[in-house]
């Protein structure tokens, strides 16, 4: 083989490495991810509970809030600790009453290792997200 066929074999894998990969997907932010599930809500009054047994859904939006859909409303939590909630995480709820309240703390544990512990966070306001009315 020949100087001129390794350096253009070199010069072909080294490209390979170096190219952007076209179909690679950028990963949204929490934020981005939050505005995307919240898509033609509008917010309402914060309450301080909501009923855990009527929660049919559960979503970790990662290091930004928790999401709890009762019925057609949404409801945000956004605990303190919320740098701490990755969607890889198990929510462990501990309940006093049938409600699910602010200042409730809610354990993370590691959804590849249980045993792993990763953490807490403590439950603020619920802001209930809802879609507007159609105008009449």
């Amino acid at each position: 083989m020949s100087l001129k066929h390794v350096v253009g074999a070199t010069l072909i894998a080294g490209s390979l490495f170096a190219a952007p990969t076209v179909n690679a997907k950028q990963k949204l932010t929490g934020e981005e991810q939050l505005a995307k599930i919240l898509d033609g809500r509008v917010a309402g009054k914060p309450v301080n509970c909501i009923s855990l047994n009527q929660a049919q859904n559960t979503q970790i939006v990662d290091k930004t809030a928790i999401v709890y859909r009762v019925g057609s409303t949404y409801y945000v939590n956004r605990p303190a600790n919320a740098e701490t909630l990755d969607s890889d995480n198990i929510l462990v709820t501990k309940l006093y009453s049938s409600q699910l309240c602010r200042l409730d703390t809610i354990q993370l544990r590691d959804r590849t290792t249980p045993s792993m512990w990763n953490g807490f966070v403590s439950l603020q306001e619920f802001v209930p997200y809802t879609r507007p009315k159609a105008a009449k």
